[in-house]
């Protein structure tokens, strides 16, 4: 491809995406990568790189300074599936819970939230926090969606505080059953 990238328009740039290229930008700037998608209004590139060490980069070329993008090879069906992979969060782990772990987590974020003056609400397997945000399993910060971004911000910090939020659910249970029966430890010394 010649000058004029951002002319080209989104039926031409779809044919780069999945793909990896060489883009030339700027003054004798030369960028590889994956590219990952193109921005429908300002042309701008978004190149993956996958390091040796199994992490990955992700760099934004603005259309304006696109001058060149060459095709070096098209990506198989690992390497589609591993740019698919970029943006989409991990897994959550709640599949790896029974119905009781996640009830007795959800029991206890809505306890630390209360804890802490938050309005929240139960709806179902999911949290309502001040109105504005839900909460989802397994209830770690991660697994927030709201569109407001500032009450996003402080729930999230707000349960990185709890203290059990990292803890795995056999530790929190036994944690639990020993504030509930404090002579337990003292039986078994």
């Amino acid at each position: 491809m010649q000058c004029g990238w951002p002319l080209l328009g989104p039926l031409q740039w779809i044919r780069y995406v999945t793909k990896q290229v060489k883009v030339k930008a700027g003054k004798d700037e030369e960028l590889r990568g994956w590219l990952l998608t193109v921005d429908p209004v300002t042309a701008s590139l978004v190149l993956v790189d996958f390091g040796d060490v199994g992490g990955s980069s992700v760099r934004v070329v603005m259309g304006h300074a696109v001058q060149q993008v060459e095709v070096l090879q098209d990506a198989d069906e690992e390497m589609a599936l591993r740019l698919q992979a970029v943006f989409t969060p991990p897994q959550t782990r709640s599949l790896d819970l029974d119905p009781e772990q996640l009830w007795r987590r959800r029991d206890r974020v809505r306890v630390w939230l209360e804890k802490n003056r938050v309005p929240v609400q139960e709806d179902g397997d999911q949290l309502t926090v001040a109105g504005a945000l839900i909460l989802s399993a397994p209830y770690g910060p991660d697994d927030c969606c709201s569109a407001n971004q500032i009450i996003l911000d402080r729930v999230q910090r707000l349960l990185r505080t709890d203290p059990h939020h990292l803890d795995p659910p056999e530790d929190q249970d036994r944690d639990q059953d020993r504030d509930q029966d404090p002579d337990r430890d003292q039986d078994q010394d």
